[in-house]
């Protein structure tokens, strides 16, 4: 009897062929659904970073209106400057600031200024109230890829105004309510109305 002769170990060349271009194919399809799962994840973190960025800005504003207070100071020249004067995009106010138990002489007031500086919106403070010559706000980014800043004022006859104070109106008068708006690249427009706690009536002294 003729004997049986065993069949060869291994793969044939069609069938080394066939495997590797299925490999290929499913790690093609496995690479295309982890590079969108990556690309979904970096754009998720991105808008988690815009969402907290822009809860910073808005806070950092609502705060330092809630705490203003009505108290004129002297500018660069000795001139009178308004406890709260702003226009459309432009807004500086005296604040209860923190006052320090290591430094007796430092006041518990500070006076900030937001404006905006092309694409960002940046906070001012002053080192004193009433300034001298040659005093400068230290000013720190709040918000990038700011289009555009907007400030309305409230005033007691429930009227909003673009600019504060009036041209009558006590150096301490505040409007009733600030309203700003913050138009983000990537987010849009974002607005608040603000009361603030003390408002002197138009007009006093």
């Amino acid at each position: 009897m003729t004997p049986l002769h065993p069949r060869p170990q291994g793969f044939t060349l069609v069938e080394v062929l066939v495997a590797t271009a299925v490999f290929a194919v499913l790690s093609a399809l496995a690479w295309g659904g982890l590079n969108a799962v990556i690309r979904a994840r970096s754009a998720l973190v991105a808008e988690q970073q815009d969402f907290t960025r822009t809860l910073r800005a808005v806070g950092s504003l609502e705060r330092d209106l809630l705490a203003a207070v009505a108290r004129p100071v002297r500018g660069n020249y000795g001139e009178p400057l308004p406890a709260l004067r702003g226009d459309g995009d432009h807004l500086e106010l005296t604040r209860l600031g923190y006052a320090s138990s290591l430094v007796d002489t430092r006041s518990a007031l500070e006076r900030v200024v937001y404006e905006q500086d092309g694409a960002t919106l940046k906070r001012g403070r002053y080192a004193v109230l009433d300034r001298a010559a040659g005093s400068q706000a230290e000013f720190s980014t709040v918000r990038d890829r700011l289009r555009r800043l907007q400030f309305r004022y409230l005033d007691e006859r429930g009227q909003w105004l673009d600019a504060w104070p009036r041209r009558d109106d006590a150096p301490e008068a505040l409007p009733r309510a600030v309203e700003f708006r913050l138009d983000l690249d990537g987010v849009g427009q974002v607005s608040r109305v603000v009361e603030l706690p003390v408002a002197v009536s138009r007009g006093s002294g």
